[in-house]
């Protein structure tokens, strides 16, 4: 079977290549393992419970977000208000609607809650809908969903903090080898190669990380890329294999580069702009999201050219 098949469907790392047509990888249309079968419950009811379930789970993330960067619990306290740490009641804790109900404030002290909080929320129901919608109640769909919300949680802890918690990156590493291995097969070493593969393709991201973080020290004296990048690309690269996380690392500096070259043109002559950070592991989580929905077809248009 040729490379190009693997890229037909779903997010099939490479390394299921030898079953990427046949019924057990799930790509053609019907032929995905179904987690649950809806039975005669209408897609549109199916669609409001997923996203129901992705305001709810926005919702932990946003706490995931404001307390692992600084190593705290996630279990206690309950979510306070950070200004006047009185605890929100559990009306005012309905993700999207409590935030519009109180007009974006703090009912005891009136602290604007940041745009950020209900922007998360939106943000996993839309990715959590989107996995629904085109990989269906799936290993594939299932797995998408989970991807995707450790993706915007650590884009968004990137961007506030420069930080990419361990407590995400190893983890989704984890879950990323399971994922490979609970990839539906016909016989169970082929499961144990999925596992093998995604843990093996991981490694190697992480090691290119690492060798372009060592040039770079060595070229400029100064680092460059961090270590959580490394364990970024090695999670990325653990749940889609080396087609499509190449194609998010590519991306993710390109639109790196185009952020920086704004921000040198939009700043003022003598500020130190070249010495500026970016957040880059937010751009590659932007960029895997984009190649987890949209990055096969540029897979596929690229592969024809040496067809």
């Amino acid at each position: 079977m040729g490379a190009a098949a693997s890229f037909s469907g779903g997010i099939t790392p490479l390394y299921n290549d030898g079953w990427g047509r046949s019924r057990y990888a799930g790509n053609d249309k019907g032929e995905t393992a179904i987690l649950l079968t809806a039975g005669d419950v209408p897609v549109w009811l199916v669609a409001i419970f997923v996203t129901l379930a992705g305001l709810a789970f926005g919702s932990f993330l946003n706490v995931c977000i404001s307390r692992l960067p600084r190593h705290e619990s996630i279990v206690r306290p309950g979510s306070r208000c950070p200004r006047c740490a009185v605890p929100i009641r559990a009306l005012d804790n309905v993700p999207l609607l409590s935030w519009v109900i109180l007009h974006g404030r703090c009912r005891k002290c009136g602290w604007r809650i940041p745009w950020r909080y209900p922007a998360v929320e939106a943000g996993t129901a839309a990715l959590f809908l989107l996995s629904f919608l085109q990989y269906g109640l799936s290993v594939r769909g299932a797995g998408v969903a989970v991807l995707c919300f450790l993706l915007l949680g650590l884009a968004v802890m990137d961007a506030e903090t420069m930080r990419l918690p361990d407590v995400f990156t190893l983890p989704g590493i984890g879950l990323g080898i399971l994922y490979a291995a609970l990839l539906p097969a016909p016989i169970f070493r082929v499961h144990l190669w999925n596992a093998a593969a995604s843990a093996i393709w991981a490694l190697l991201a992480a090691s290119l990380i690492l060798a372009i973080r060592w040039l770079y020290f060595l070229a400029r004296r100064r680092e460059g890329m961090g270590i959580g990048d490394a364990k970024l690309l090695a999670l990325i690269a653990a749940w889609l294999g080396p087609a499509l996380t190449l194609l998010t690392l590519f991306l993710g500096v390109i639109a790196a580069a185009v952020v920086g070259l704004i921000w040198i043109g939009l700043s003022k002559r003598g500020e130190k702009t070249l010495a500026a950070r970016l957040p880059f592991g937010s751009f590659l989580c932007a960029a895997a999201i984009y190649a987890i929905f949209a990055g096969e077809p540029i897979i596929r248009w690229y592969i024809s050219f040496f067809r």
